[in-house]
């Protein structure tokens, strides 16, 4: 037996778009995943998703990552009618209370992936097919040790541009401006993005509501920061 340690080496933590909590599921949301799920909630599966046929038209689709309890999908979808939606989520409660506001707002142009988005772009979203990505407060994962475990980072970024079609827009917003000053590093190293904003950061676009959440730090004094970059026509 060889003395010599064990050089083989050991694989890369693969990119994931989520960190799995509990949470407890109101019985409108258990009603609603039981009532709604085979309408709304697209399997997954390792197979192209063909917009046209899931939503019944012809429509940019715009692709949201971690809606969380999903209110702002809701309104967003209903501010952008001639858009449709498809939501990664997979905490699901949060499915449940989206699927809830889905049935109370009679809205149309949403679908609901339960699985992790990274997967989803690379089986299910077609190269070029997206007209936008929404990333609206991803986990900002505090401590300095953690950093690395956040999402946007420069190969998570070079998957979604590979998938956004030119012209497409990706749009992130944070209430932690370490992590925005992040956001705004690697986007801006991303060469197939430009910054629709000379000013770095964007004034938050007219299709994305104030939560709960945000209206209440704003009132505290707390920041928000959107940054919205934009697929070029072609590379440099």
């Amino acid at each position: 037996m060889s003395d010599e340690p064990d050089k083989t080496p050991v694989p890369r933590r693969a990119i994931k778009s989520f960190v799995v909590r509990a949470g407890r599921m109101g019985t409108g949301q258990i009603k609603a995943l039981a009532e709604l799920g085979p309408k709304f909630v697209l399997p997954f599966k390792p197979e192209r998703l063909e917009p046209a046929q899931v939503f019944g038209r012809e429509a940019p689709v715009v692709l949201e990552i971690g809606f969380g309890m999903g209110g702002a999908t809701a309104q967003i979808a209903r501010t952008l009618p001639d858009h449709d939606f498809i939501g990664c989520e997979v905490h699901e409660p949060g499915v449940g209370a989206l699927l809830k506001l889905i049935d109370e707002q009679q809205i149309t142009n949403i679908r609901i992936v339960q699985h992790d988005a990274v997967e989803v772009l690379e089986h299910m979203v077609a190269p070029g097919s997206l007209a936008g990505v929404h990333i609206f407060f991803p986990d900002p994962w505090h401590k300095k040790r953690h950093n690395k475990r956040r999402l946007i980072q420069p190969e998570f970024v070079a998957k979604l541009v590979k998938h956004i079609k030119p012209g497409g827009y990706l749009h992130c917003a944070t209430d932690w401006e370490p992590y925005a000053q992040q956001m705004l590093e690697v986007l801006s190293a991303e060469p197939l993005l430009e910054n629709s904003s000379p000013a770095g950061y964007a004034e938050k676009p007219s299709y994305r509501p104030l939560t709960k959440f945000e209206n209440r730090g704003i009132k505290l004094g707390h920041g928000v920061w959107d940054l919205v970059f934009a697929k070029k026509h072609s590379s440099i």
